[in-house]
């Protein structure tokens, strides 16, 4: 490996937890989890000890709304949506070792050892704040049950708390016009006083900084976002006026209604998660503290730039605040996915609220796992936004993965397994042009797994396919087609190379498309092993070893079926009219 990358026993990844009231989209899968499958898939082939912690974030507001529009319980939306989103995450490929929920028992215990500990170093306080409340609801009204005009761009339909079109985050007070956004709620909210517990993040703020200091390795988006909020840390109030959520472990009567923020449990879910998955899985219920105490442990999370703040800013402190657990070593977080509009020609920011985001649910229904996995990672968002565009899709697809990867793969095999029955002919005399194509393949290889190392998904997959372009180059210029009517040796040592090149294009191609990888690796009567938890052999280095003469193969099949205009045109169809989701 050319990249210096700081040693570690094991590696923990996890993604921001999605809100358990509506289902996955694109956006998501681009943003937060198709890069930390790779990068975990990845690290698996290398042998490495990892985990992968996910799950469902089903406290907070926007849960409770759910419920109150659709006039069920919290308890059913978040079971609906947990149960969907993970099914969709397993479809796609996400390898989580466990998904887990913040609505387990095991997450109130998590989560107010955290509370507790913060409040008995002093790092917790109350204030009164102004806050809207309902006079026809007499209660008071969280960020989400109010609607208002944004203060700063003037958007009439901003949250009390944030406002989607421009980003910005303001008080309750600020908000313009503000009307209720409860159902049957006709009253005008009016300001009250209220009670509320806050983290003291400004004590934090010379640690924080210096933990910062030390990553000058991070996006600059990451970057930027934190270091802008340390530069101006304020304590922020972490309860709500709501019933829904984990209680505050305090004895205090103001505490009755209350529930402790969403955005301060919901990180505490990547604890809660790997304390269940050392019961259900490792057996060991002390099994967490190696991952979360160890400073052998490299955690790394992934998330959209919406989450920087938590997962660079307030998460950090709030661990600082703790006794022993590490700090994440590295916070990978991308930009948006954005629509790209074929009646308007112009990019849209994707949401279901518009109408044009597309579901990972529905995008299944029509699409292979492979193919969408493939374009997510060609265009991620790494530092910039990007758009999501069906012609590119097909573009790109078809261009790319189908006639570079697919067709060497395909014509190499049927070449093979036709002319020297079903095995990997023997070699000959290595030519300059055979020696420069097997030493492309571990210049290659390697050249993929330092982009990986580096978190540059889109460079990763481009080195990729850039191996099955110098291998239909090399397979142009040596014309088995031609040589198999005259010198038979000299095919057989042609094709020899190829099978060589077609094993590494299957371990490459493991932690983008694990579905085509293990197609291929059937066909070469391949076995794709690797690390987990507990580490295994380096499969990745394997990649390398040559299949011997003789080996057997399987009759080969279309790995990557090419995608049809029309039925494309169909898809996109359908997602203007706002059926995608």
């Amino acid at each position: 490996m050319n990249a210096e990358v700081k040693q570690f026993e094991r590696t923990l990844v996890t993604s921001a937890l999605p809100y358990a009231n509506g289902y996955i989209h694109l956006g998501h899968i681009a943003g937060a989890y198709l890069p930390a499958d790779i990068y975990v898939r990845y690290k698996r082939l290398r042998g490495d000890k990892v985990i992968y912690i996910g799950g469902s974030d089903e406290y907070g507001v926007p849960i409770t709304l759910t419920a109150l529009k659709e006039g069920i319980t919290p308890q059913e939306v978040i079971d609906r949506y947990h149960t969907a989103n993970a099914e969709s995450f397993k479809a796609l490929g996400i390898s989580y070792d466990i998904y887990g929920r913040t609505s387990w028992p095991l997450h109130v215990d998590t989560t107010q050892q955290f509370f507790r500990k913060l409040d008995q170093e002093g790092f917790i306080h109350t204030e009164s704040v102004e806050l809207w409340y309902s006079p026809q609801l007499e209660r008071f009204l969280p960020d989400r049950y109010v609607k208002g005009t944004c203060p700063k761009c003037g958007y009439t339909d901003a949250n009390g708390d944030e406002c989607e079109a421009c980003g910005a985050q303001y008080a309750a007070q600020e908000l313009l016009a503000p009307r209720a956004n409860v159902p049957g709620d006709t009253s005008s909210p009016v300001l009250r006083q209220s009670r509320h517990w806050f983290l003291d993040l400004p004590r934090f703020a010379e640690k924080l900084k210096a933990w910062l200091d030390g990553h000058p390795e991070w996006r600059a988006n990451v970057k930027g976002i934190a270091y802008g909020w340390v530069n101006d840390l304020r304590p922020r109030c972490i309860t709500r006026d709501t019933d829904w959520g984990v209680p505050i472990p305090v004895e205090d009567e103001d505490a009755a209604g209350k529930r402790i923020y969403v955005w301060f449990d919901a990180p505490i879910g990547y604890v809660t998660n790997t304390r269940q998955w050392s019961m259900e899985v490792a057996g060991d219920e002390n099994a967490w503290k190696r991952w979360w105490k160890d400073p052998g442990t490299r955690m790394i999370h992934f998330i959209g730039k919406d989450n920087v703040p938590f997962h660079a800013v307030i998460f950090p402190a709030m661990l600082m605040g703790q006794e022993d657990y590490i700090l994440p070593d590295h916070v990978v977080g991308n930009e948006y996915l954005n629509i790209f509009n074929r009646k308007t020609g112009q990019s849209e920011k994707g949401s279901k609220s518009r109408g044009n985001m597309i579901s990972v649910r529905w995008a299944l229904e029509h699409l292979s796992v492979d193919a969408l996995r493939y374009y997510l990672c060609a265009i991620a968002p790494e530092s910039k936004d990007s758009d999501f565009d069906w012609d590119e899709f097909m573009n790109r697809y078809n261009g790319e993965l189908c006639d570079v990867v697919g067709n060497f793969i395909h014509r190499s095999m049927t070449m093979t397994v036709k002319n020297f029955d079903g095995s990997v002919p023997a070699v000959g005399l290595l030519e300059a042009e055979d020696v420069a194509m097997l030493d492309a393949i571990a210049e290659q290889m390697d050249a993929v797994a330092d982009a990986l190392e580096m978190f540059r998904f889109r460079q990763a997959l481009e080195r990729y396919i850039e191996l099955g372009r110098k291998a239909n180059v090399y397979f142009d210029a040596m014309q088995p087609w031609v040589t198999r009517k005259t010198d038979m040796e000299r095919t057989g040592t042609t094709l020899h190379v190829c099978c060589q090149v077609v094993k590494a294009l299957c371990y490459g191609m493991a932690p983008f498309l694990p579905e085509g990888a293990a197609k291929l690796a059937s066909l070469l009567n391949l076995r794709l092993s690797g690390g987990g938890p507990d580490g295994g052999p380096d499969a990745w280095r394997e990649a390398l070893v040559r299949l011997e003469s003789g080996w057997k193969l399987e009759s080969p099949q279309v790995l990557f079926p090419k995608l049809d205009p029309d039925r494309i045109a169909e898809l996109a169809q359908m997602h203007l009219e706002g059926q995608a989701f």
